[in-house]
């Protein structure tokens, strides 16, 4: 019986092969920027190979994930304020199984009382426009929007003058939510959450 490779080997194979595609030794030939041979002759091509070389390999890893059941989940730890919180999410080069899915969802809860309990006394501000933008927004804003979502995620940025958390509300495929490709199905939204008077630059 042949080996099945785990989540964490799967992550550092996708990681292998995105510098080796970044390094030009993957490139997808056959790839044009026109479609015009004429014009083609006259672009650059190797960003788009190197990217497409990529994503093939990606979507490959994707498929071997359905076939094997292979998670897609990684456990993360965040400390805030002295707080600590143990929560799944899914790797953004990796996709989520139905059980991930489930798993997830279940911990949408305790992940928003964690965000809510260290973000008390912070600016909320809601991102769009590809986070180029953002708008301040109240507690309540935060829990209409998440009602209305499946599961969440949390980054941090800090240093020892600025703290910045950064909570994601998603709902549908969180592979395609993160990107924006899945729309409606597969979607979030990003409030930012700083101390008062800074303003968000995640």
């Amino acid at each position: 019986m042949s080996k099945v490779y785990t989540t964490e080997e799967l992550i550092q194979i996708l990681a292998d092969e995105r510098q080796a595609c970044l390094k030009g030794k993957r490139l997808k030939l056959e790839v044009t920027v026109s479609g015009n041979p004429l014009i083609d002759q006259f672009i650059k091509t190797d960003g788009l190979q190197k990217f497409t070389a990529y994503q093939d390999f990606k979507a490959a890893i994707h498929d071997y994930q359905r076939e094997n059941q292979v998670s897609g989940i990684v456990w993360r730890d965040v400390t805030v304020k002295g707080k600590s919180l143990h929560y799944p999410e899914v790797n953004t080069e990796l996709i989520a199984l139905s059980q991930d899915l489930s798993i997830i969802k279940a911990a949408k809860n305790s992940i928003l009382e964690f965000w809510y309990e260290v973000t008390a006394d912070m600016d909320l501000y809601l991102s769009f426009n590809n986070s180029k933008q953002h708008q301040q927004i109240l507690q309540p804003d935060v829990e209409r929007i998440a009602q209305r979502t499946e599961w969440v995620s949390l980054w941090k940025w800090e240093n020892p003058n600025f703290l910045e958390m950064i909570l994601q509300l998603g709902w549908g495929q969180p592979e395609e939510a993160c990107y924006k490709r899945g729309r409606p199905q597969s979607g979030s939204e990003y409030i930012h959450a700083v101390n008062p008077g800074n303003r968000p630059i995640g």
